[in-house]
C-alpha cells in the first residue's frame, strides 16, 4: 500500500472510471453515470484531489498496476444528515474505496480498508465514516464486517437523480 503521488492521476482516474458503476443501483440513469465520472473522477480532479493537503489517496498495486485505491477527507463535511450521523470529532471521510473487478475477492478491498484505519487513527481521528448506497448489499456486508455500523442516511445527487445512502462510522 502506498500514498498516490500526482503522476498517479490518470491512471486513478481510469481506475474510477471502471469501478464507479460498479457500486451504483441498476435504477441509476446510465447518462447521470457518465455524468459523475466525468464532473468527479476524471484525471484532472485526481490532480485536484492528490493536490488537496486535506485529501489522502491510498493506492493498491499489483505488478505496478493500481487495482484499488481508497480517498479518505478530513472531517465531516458539511452535509446537515451527515452532521448530525457523526458526533465523533474529529472524523475521517472514507470517501472512495474500489477495487478492479478482476481483484475483487483478492484481499486488496481488505487491505485497503487496514491501510484506511491505520492512517485515519494516526491522523488522531475518533471515527471514519462513509456513505454507501442502500441498495449496495455487497459493500455494506463488507463495511460491516470491518466494524462499520448505520448511524444515520443521507441523499446524494448523481445529475437530476438522487441516491439515498446510509451513513456509516467505525469507532476508532
Amino acid at each position: 500500500m502506498s500514498t498516490a503521488v500526482d503522476v498517479d492521476a490518470g491512471e486513478l482516474a481510469g481506475l474510477a472510471a471502471a469501478t464507479f458503476p460498479l457500486a451504483c443501483p441498476p435504477t441509476s440513469p446510465p447518462a447521470a453515470i457518465a455524468a459523475f465520472i466525468s464532473a468527479n473522477l476524471s484525471p484532472e480532479r485526481f490532480a485536484e484531489y492528490l493536490a488537496d493537503p486535506s485529501r489522502t489517496v491510498l493506492a493498491a498495486r499489483t505488478g505496478g498496476r493500481i487495482v484499488g485505491y481508497a480517498m479518505l477527507i478530513d472531517g465531516a463535511g458539511t452535509d446537515p444528515d451527515v452532521a448530525e450521523a457523526i458526533t465523533m470529532r474529529p472524523a475521517v471521510e472514507l470517501s472512495k474505496l474500489y477495487v478492479r473487478e478482476d481483484s475483487h475477492g483478492s484481499g486488496v478491498a481488505a487491505a485497503l480498508m487496514g491501510a484506511t484505519v491505520a492512517h485515519a487513527s494516526r491522523a488522531g481521528a475518533r471515527c471514519l465514516w462513509l456513505g454507501v448506497n442502500q441498495k449496495n448489499h455487497r459493500a455494506q456486508r463488507f463495511y460491516g464486517k470491518h466494524g462499520f455500523a448505520v448511524v444515520g442516511t443521507k441523499t446524494a445527487p448523481m445529475g437530476p437523480h438522487l441516491e439515498h445512502d446510509y451513513v456509516m462510522a467505525l469507532r476508532l
